[in-house]
């Protein structure tokens, strides 16, 4: 375990945005299913990037990690039975489970962490209706047997964009023709739009709710994973709260939907009320900035109880040890403004909890210490290098 004591300071100077995580998942997977060999462009990875690129392999992927990227020689058999190792990452659980069952292997999936709390349904549910056989032998592992069979899929909007993008894959991976409708308020949209964009690189057109098998996808060869707007929005952020910092590589174009953290930045100068549907990584960043200026209400906020932590409760505890008041209800969060105290703030293992600390601590008027600070190791393995760069000033303690 690794706290972090920071002394306030202003940052400065230029930081490179990481490769997105969304991204490096969504085109690994595709390699993975192609026709010939990719060359991905990622010099950096993380926690839940290598879970996904060691599950591939364990499904017969040929990946190798090499000093700028992954070469990913496409599964050429499948296999009858696989382990796949998940750790805490819910992309990966939730994007290959489904893939799983389209290809019929008896998998084992080990999860980690927070993940064996993190919803499944109604994914599951459709997958047991469509022809899988689904358990869970102990709290840590998840058993998928059987095989999904072309035909007319539901799943709801309102839960996670992932079980959505999972489905994508493996109704492409499916011989026949299926339909996928799906119902209720569609939740972390650009998700969703980025799986298909990916899909659409390997040629594989999308038109839903029609879905037709396109196994093998046709690798484009070359590909470079894009800056990550969900980890650059920290150091945006810090931009925002005084700091001389100038984020590169990030690509205003991009279909991250977390490419809105510039524009929200720029909001927060006056008391706003934001969405969190679309955007709910970006909450516990926002909320920092929010507090230092005017105050904020999120709303549709109710997923953010489900990630690495219950973020509603750990953005709260954070805010509150930094002596600012707040109030949660079933589906909206406000953040009123104030100023940052000196204190100690328990990460709660969630990397983003840590990493909005850590911002907030440039412009406290004490110390402040970071329990678990390791856990960016999940999404930016790199943060404390990049903030000690940037001129942050902080001492490492192991317990």
């Amino acid at each position: 375990m690794m706290d972090i004591v920071i002394n306030p300071t202003r940052l400065q100077g230029d930081v490179k945005a990481i490769p997105s995580k969304s991204q490096a998942h969504r085109l690994l997977i595709c390699a993975a299913f192609s026709a010939s060999p990719t060359r991905l462009i990622c010099p950096q990875t993380n926690a839940d990037i290598e879970a996904t690129a060691q599950c591939l392999r364990a499904l017969g992927a040929d990946l190798s990690r090499t000093d700028w990227g992954y070469e990913i020689s496409p599964i050429s058999a499948f296999p009858e039975t696989a382990v796949l190792n998940c750790g805490e990452s819910g992309s990966t659980l939730r994007f290959l489970l489904p893939i799983v069952g389209a290809l019929g292997v008896d998998a084992t999936f080990l999860l980690a962490g927070r993940l064996p709390q993190r919803p499944l349904s109604p994914l599951w549910e459709e997958m047991e209706r469509m022809g899988c056989r689904l358990e869970r032998p102990t709290p840590e592992t998840l058993r998928c047997a059987g095989r999904l069979k072309a035909g007319d899929y539901q799943i709801s909007g309102s839960v996670s964009s992932q079980y959505i993008s999972g489905l994508l894959w493996a109704l492409s991976l499916i011989p026949g023709k299926s339909t996928l409708e799906i119902t209720g308020k569609m939740e972390s949209a650009p998700y969703i739009a980025m799986t298909e964009k990916t899909l659409e690189v390997f040629g594989v057109k999308i038109s839903l709710p029609n879905l037709s098998y396109a196994y093998p996808f046709q690798s484009p060869g070359v590909l470079t994973v894009e800056g990550d707007w969900s980890n650059g929005a920290f150091f945006l952020a810090a931009g925002a709260l005084g700091s001389q910092v100038s984020v590169t590589g990030l690509d205003e174009d991009s279909p991250q939907g977390d490419r809105a953290a510039k524009t929200l930045l720029e909001a927060l100068e006056e008391p706003i009320t934001i969405d969190a549907g679309d955007i709910p990584d970006l909450v516990p960043i926002l909320s920092v900035v929010a507090a230092a200026k005017k105050g904020a209400m999120f709303t549709n906020i109710r997923r953010l109880r489900l990630k690495e932590s219950d973020r509603v409760a750990s953005v709260s505890q954070m805010l509150a040890r930094l002596g600012i008041q707040t109030h949660a209800e079933e589906n909206s969060f406000t953040v009123y403004p104030g100023t940052f105290q000196g204190c100690t703030i328990d990460s709660a293992a969630d990397h983003r909890i840590a990493m909005a600390a850590a911002i907030a601590a440039t412009i406290a008027q004490g110390s402040v210490t970071i329990l678990g600070a390791q856990c960016v190791e999940k999404s930016y393995p790199s943060f404390w290098e990049d903030y000690e760069k940037l001129g942050g000033r902080y001492e490492q303690y192991l317990r």
